[in-house]
């Protein structure tokens, strides 16, 4: 089935860049803190050609996963380490036209995420840029990022909105901090978008959300409700909540067909798009099948319609 993952990682090559307590070894595998970070095939973009292949998909929406966030870098530090991190991503993409790279940008620091936005704002190379939910970042309905959220409304750009590591200490055992931190993150900083009404004040940015949204196909009508029963510190929104989450963009990652047709429900079914999040073990090599029991129409419509929608194609 032709179309396009909207959700792939790949490590940055970063060995012509001398960085601080970074290494990278002759093969461009980066160590932080003496530990490589992320599977091997992190590190190969020919190994994310080949499942593109075996999956029957034509392009892979690409970012740096998580751990090459680096959120508690200062805000000197972490412009330098932001713009080596997206030039060493297109050198890593480089010659691949099926592999369509994400700007990081770190939302800790709103004044170096619009600095290294308009820094790369005009490179065509660029699909849309990727920034953390959650972790360390500033609430996404702060008066600092507005900023920012106005030139990418100016500009009508892609933002994928992934988790970050959670920083909950109760989520230390059982793997806890992906299997419930990351999709709560991705629910916490949904929710900082529709009540901070960031979603209605600034329309033109496409939001993609991963993971299937996270916890919010299922909590959503648990805020309407609130909105509607007006409790405190909820504000009078217009759009509401259960509105306002149609203008969110969601991956297909949610190991569960039932979870699949809520976020349908819930977002719209022009909403739904692929993703595997490869080569993670948390991810899946086939996202078409997450998708399948819909039909063959919708599959092909969450793949190419949806997905070029999502990157304003």
């Amino acid at each position: 089935m032709p179309g396009i993952d909207m959700h792939t990682h790949l490590a940055p090559d970063l060995r012509s860049f001398d960085l601080p307590e970074v290494e990278v070894d002759d093969s461009g595998v980066v160590l932080l803190n003496g530990g490589r970070v992320g599977p091997p095939d992190l590190y190969h973009p020919e190994r994310l050609e080949r499942y593109l292949d075996s999956a029957g998909l034509d392009e892979a929406v690409v970012s740096v996963p998580p751990p090459f966030y680096r959120q508690r870098l200062s805000a000197a530090d972490a412009a330098d380490w932001t713009r080596a991190v997206n030039d060493g991503l297109l050198a890593a993409v480089a010659g691949r036209p099926r592999l369509t790279p994400l700007a990081y940008l770190p939302l800790e620091h709103p004044e170096v995420a619009l600095a290294e936005y308009e820094r790369i704002a005009a490179d065509a190379r660029w699909a849309g840029l990727v920034g953390a939910a959650g972790g360390r970042s500033m609430a996404l309905d702060a008066e600092d990022l507005r900023p920012l959220w106005r030139r990418l409304d100016a500009d009508a750009r892609t933002l994928q909105l992934h988790p970050a590591h959670s920083s909950d200490d109760r989520l230390a055992p059982y793997y806890l901090a992906n299997l419930l931190g990351n999709p709560m993150e991705t629910t916490v900083a949904a929710a900082q978008l529709v009540f901070g009404e960031v979603l209605s004040n600034f329309p033109g940015i496409r939001i993609v959300l991963v993971h299937c949204g996270g916890c919010l196909p299922m909590v959503v009508g648990r805020w309407e409700r609130g909105h509607v029963t007006s409790r405190p510190g909820v504000p009078v929104l217009s759009p509401t909540p259960v509105e306002a989450v149609r203008a969110l963009y969601v991956d297909s990652l949610a190991h569960d067909p039932a979870v699949v047709d809520l976020a349908v429900s819930v977002f719209g079914a022009d909403r739904l798009v692929l993703g595997s999040d490869w080569p993670f073990p948390m991810g899946t090599d086939d996202p078409p099948a997450a998708v399948a029991h819909r039909g063959a129409e919708f599959a092909q419509r969450v793949a190419t319609t949806n997905a070029a929608a999502a990157l304003g194609r």
